[in-house]
């Protein structure tokens, strides 16, 4: 992509208006000189010619003077040749594609993070990123108990975030509940097989252990091995026992929230290796302020590598100035050869 900045007007020679003070001189040399050539007539009596009007090309008789020394003028800011430069900036930007890949489970409802749960304070980070981001693709894969692809890998961030404002729970979105993790891989990964990015990252995104899906998290993570591709795992929540809401409806149709008792467990084991054998890393978060400080660990090691050259255009305006000067002269010329003759 290239750019141009602001015109910027200059003269390349300014030495050269020097000589317009030359000029100057010149001219006054010539006015007072004008005096001693002047034609006389001598009357006893200049009564009569009190109320003789000069004529039109007596009033213009020094026209012919004064175009050349504007055509001269001309010529001189023509030799200092004005130019007018732009400094253009060529960028090669080299994109990313991240896929986002974020466990959806019914579990993501636990209340220990801001501003509501873990799900909620997910897609606030996960929005901010993309926000954050200028010149990247980026995908998002949701799953439970199975996996489906949001939206594929786009630079329309306002899609994007559309699409993140409307992320449920798999309960909510009427899917199959659970932590389907090796599909939730083999998806994500299959979404960035066919990407020419020389940089293809996931960022998984999990707060459970893998049980559900026909892929197992070990076959998922050699698929995202053989593609090339950099996991960056998320593991959501404090272990242990917690409460997860559930929401029901009485007879009124009135939605009631109640809480079940829940065993929160993680599997580091595994998300560690997703991260270590791919080139990526490992990130625990179990506060909403630590999530936010994931993404920003995730989005310093992943920049877009931008590359500017910058070179300055320059375009030579001097013939115009030029093509006025001999217009002018030869304009001088003539009408000091023909109508504004002076004789003698």
């Amino acid at each position: 992509m290239i750019s141009s900045g602001q015109p910027v007007f200059a003269f390349q020679s300014p030495w050269v208006f020097s000589l317009l003070l030359v000029l100057a001189l010149v001219l006054l040399y010539w006015w007072w000189r004008r005096r001693d050539k002047i034609a006389s007539l001598h009357f006893s009596s200049v009564r009569a010619l009190k109320g003789v009007k000069p004529s039109l090309r007596g009033r213009l008789v020094h026209l012919p003077m004064l175009l050349k020394a504007v055509a001269i003028g001309f010529m001189i800011v023509a030799l200092a040749r004005p130019q007018e430069s732009s400094v253009m900036t060529k960028r090669n930007v080299e994109g990313i594609d991240i896929m986002i890949v974020l466990d959806v489970s019914d579990s993501m409802l636990i209340e220990d993070m801001k501003p509501l749960n873990r799900l909620e304070a997910a897609k606030e980070t996960i929005a901010n990123f993309v926000k954050a981001r200028t010149s990247d693709r980026i995908g998002i894969v949701i799953f439970a108990g199975e996996s489906f692809t949001l939206v594929p890998l786009t630079l329309d961030y306002e899609l994007l975030l559309s699409r993140i404002g409307e992320i449920t729970t798999a309960r909510q979105a009427r899917i199959k509940d659970g932590t389907a993790i090796g599909v939730a891989m083999a998806n994500g990964a299959g979404r960035l097989r066919e990407s020419t990015a020389k940089s293809r990252v996931m960022i998984f995104l999990t707060d459970g252990e893998n049980n559900s899906g026909t892929i197992d998290p070990e076959t998922g993570l050699e698929i995202a091995k053989g593609y090339g591709i950099k996991v960056y795992s998320i593991g959501l929540g404090k272990d242990g026992p917690t409460q997860i809401p559930v929401y029901t409806n009485d007879i009124t149709g009135r939605q009631i929230k109640t809480y079940q008792p829940f065993e929160s467990t993680v599997n580091d084991d595994l998300l560690s290796r997703m991260g270590s054998e791919t080139g990526g890393k490992y990130f625990r978060a179990i506060r909403e302020d630590s999530l936010r400080g994931v993404f920003s660990a995730i989005d310093s090691l992943e920049k877009t590598k931008v590359e500017e050259n910058k070179f300055t255009r320059y375009e030579e305006l001097f013939q115009e100035w030029l093509t006025w000067a001999i217009l002018l002269y030869g304009a001088g010329w003539i009408l000091g050869q023909t109508w504004l003759r002076r004789n003698p």
